[in-house]
């Protein structure tokens, strides 16, 4: 499947798509009126050409539907007898939104999942310490739910276990695999350094990154890569589509997506429409065979560009070069510039003067877009601070296209944490 032509995934994902919206038709309150509103009747799609005139649906559009028809809202199709698991959004850009998972959904998150972990190189005979979130927050179930497929031994250690377990598991039990966020992977090296651990006595040898942007980014592949001493990966999910569903492979070449479950998108803000190949866009999914809770063409807020070259790996599949690229929400407007935190990240990782942690603070009146104050804090990690704030505005200014304020702090100030790093602070 995964090395399949061009072709025959275009084929199957029209006739996946077709059935799955004959589904939402018929069992879909929600579906059903958008669908009518934008003119289409069951049957229409013959072609991917007829994607773009369906209906797109937001996050708020879930939220106020799940507020209005409670507690799950009416885009459910799967009978209730069919459920076995719920799943919220992490809630970052307000009220979650509750997905619903059927035992057949279960099954088909892990067999997903389990191909995103063997495209990085995860065999069994691997030991993974996963830790992603558990319980609510779906990363690390799906994760776990793997590595069972995969027949690797899991250390399910999530969040609420303490970084100083985490490293007694990493010496003791010796995984070969860590799962978390980009952040909490630099904040585990740091510790591991300040207790004297060297990485290169330990098993790990690779590790796959995600909730928030950032290991595609070269500076911190490079802070993650050398303080561990292992390969790191990308990872990217949606509690909405699916909680870990593209990785890297083992080129290191983008984000692979498996287009025989999701039909992926990229399309320009303004005009909604597809976006050119390689060009930057806002990526929408849509579910081919979810059966609880299917999104239809369900919109990311996520930046990247697409690319359908056959990867060095063999595969064939849709690629977001360098991952995922930046939030719509998170887009910094000040004077005149636009920016995203990930560039930031790029030129203060860049420094090994400072520690990884930083914020960007921002202050602008409620409601508006534009900023009238924008603060990029960091922190020390070496004695040599002569010159270091001028060093930094520079390559700021550089990477961003003008010049925010400064200010650096003592090391050990920013909070470090195993959920998705809060980057953009608003004020």
């Amino acid at each position: 499947m995964e090395t399949a032509a061009r072709e025959d995934i275009d084929a199957l994902q029209v006739t996946r798509l077709r059935g799955q919206l004959d589904r939402l038709f018929e069992k879909s309150e929600f579906y059903r009126e958008r669908l009518e509103a934008s003119g289409y009747e069951p049957g229409d799609l013959s072609s991917l050409d007829h994607v773009a005139a369906l209906p797109i649906v937001t996050k708020s559009e879930l939220r106020d539907e799940q507020m209005t028809h409670p507690p799950f809202g009416r885009f459910v199709v799967a009978d209730a007898s069919q459920l076995r698991e719920l799943h919220p959004s992490s809630g970052t850009t307000g009220a979650p939104v509750n997905t619903l998972w059927s035992a057949q959904d279960v099954d088909a998150i892990a067999e997903m999942t389990a191909r995103t972990m063997w495209q990085f190189g995860v065999r069994p005979g691997d030991v993974v310490l996963n830790a992603f979130a558990y319980g609510l927050w779906v990363a690390g179930m799906s994760a776990h739910y793997a590595c069972s497929r995969l027949g690797v031994l899991v250390i399910p250690s999530g969040t609420g276990v303490s970084t100083g377990k985490q490293i007694d598991y990493l010496v003791t039990a010796s995984p070969t695999v860590l799962l978390s966020t980009p952040s909490y992977a630099i904040h585990i090296a740091e510790e591991l350094a300040h207790r004297g651990v060297a990485p290169e006595k330990l098993a790990l040898r690779a590790g796959c990154f995600g909730g928030e942007a950032g290991t595609e980014n070269p500076a911190t592949r490079a802070r993650i890569e050398s303080g561990l001493r292992i390969d790191a990966f990308d990872y990217y999910g949606l509690a909405e589509v699916g909680p870990t569903f593209a990785s890297e492979c083992e080129a290191k070449a983008g984000l692979h997506f498996a287009e025989d479950e999701i039909l992926v998108e990229c399309l320009d803000p303004g005009t909604r429409q597809p976006v050119g190949e390689g060009e930057l866009g806002v990526l929408v999914f849509t579910h081919l065979n979810r059966e609880a809770t299917p999104m239809l063409r369900y919109w990311s807020n996520d930046y990247a560009r697409l690319t359908y070259e056959r990867c060095a790996c063999g595969r064939t599949h849709v690629r977001a070069l360098g991952g995922v690229l930046g939030r719509q929400d998170d887009l910094v407007i000040y004077k005149g510039a636009k920016f995203y935190p990930s560039q930031v990240e790029k030129v203060v990782r860049s420094f090994l003067e400072l520690s990884p942690e930083f914020r960007v603070e921002i202050e602008r009146e409620p409601g508006a877009q534009l900023v009238r104050q924008c603060t990029v804090v960091v922190e020390w990690s070496e004695a040599s601070r002569e010159g270091l704030d001028v060093r930094l505005k520079g390559s700021l200014r550089e990477e961003l296209g003008v010049t925010p304020s400064v200010r650096i702090e003592a090391a050990g100030t920013l909070e470090r944490t195993s959920f998705k790093a809060a980057r953009l602070v608003v004020r």
